[in-house]
């Protein structure tokens, strides 16, 4: 008899029974992928791909929040340690065709002989290479990957801001980058932008970058914002201007009311890329 309970006991101490606590740190791992992929990603969002309640996210994400692993921003959150993006490489990657699209119909508007300015975003990045077509522009930026996708091509000209080089960015940042593009005045002042809210206006994660895109903006006859539909609804760290700070917003759909009411109030233009 005996042996037959130890028997059984042994049985039972065999059985995994899931824990409140296992589960728990299953999902923590899942949110921690998720954001590894995405960069940022919005609660509803982190809701929807776990398949549970915003409660549920909302406490889920709350210990890691606490501990410094994840940034928590308006209604999304992030990993704290990329700052609320992903590196320039990973971003490259995220809604690529959307920023294409994006990118191709501002090439469209730019002619051949003429001078931009664009800053280090990857959408910017996009626009370069959909230059390529282009001939004898004059180009002047801080990012390390654009002036080698437009140098030594096509007849252009392109001028690289000296400074730090951040290694995350691949872009000059800092008092030397921005002094460096204070001195051009160019036909077409493009940046891309990290978050637009209909409250916060134009923001992005990183000072230097959100001081760089400012000075960018006012240095161009025509100044525009280009940026995929992922970032409206979205509030950065800095803000680098309001809605009156430029003069055209592209983007690949059609933005929340509220936001397209502030751009037509501000008598910013709208343009929306089709494919």
């Amino acid at each position: 008899m005996s042996n037959f309970f130890k028997s059984a006991r042994n049985t039972l101490d065999s059985v995994k029974i899931p824990d409140i606590q296992m589960i728990h740190s299953k999902r923590h791992g899942e949110i921690l992928r998720l954001l590894n992929e995405e960069g940022t990603i919005t609660i509803a969002k982190l809701a929807e791909r776990l398949g549970v309640s915003l409660e549920t996210v909302r406490r889920d994400v709350k210990p890691l929040t606490d501990d410094g692993s994840v940034l928590k921003m308006h209604g999304a959150v992030g990993l704290a340690a990329l700052g609320g993006e992903a590196p320039f490489e990973r971003r490259m990657r995220e809604n690529a065709e959307a920023k294409r699209l994006v990118a191709r119909m501002v090439a469209a508007t730019i002619r051949d002989g003429e001078s931009i300015m664009l800053d280090s975003g990857t959408t910017t990045s996009f626009l370069a290479r959909e230059l390529l077509g282009h001939r004898r522009l004059t180009v002047v930026t801080n990012s390390s990957d654009i002036a080698r996708t437009l140098a030594t091509v096509n007849g252009n000209k392109v001028y690289m801001a000296g400074g730090e080089l951040r290694s995350d960015l691949g872009a000059a940042l800092g008092v030397s980058a921005i002094d460096f593009i204070s001195r051009f005045s160019v036909s077409h002042a493009v940046i891309s932008i990290g978050a637009v809210d209909v409250t916060a206006g134009l923001t992005d994660y990183d000072l230097e970058e959100a001081e760089f895109a400012r000075m960018v903006l006012s240095r161009g006859q025509r100044s525009m914002i280009i940026t995929d539909h992922t970032k409206f609804g979205r509030q950065g760290l800095v803000r680098v201007c309001g809605f009156d700070g430029f003069s055209e917003l592209a983007t690949d759909q059609a933005p929340p009311r509220d936001i397209a009411a502030a751009l037509s109030q501000a008598g910013a233009r709208l343009s929306i890329a089709t494919a």
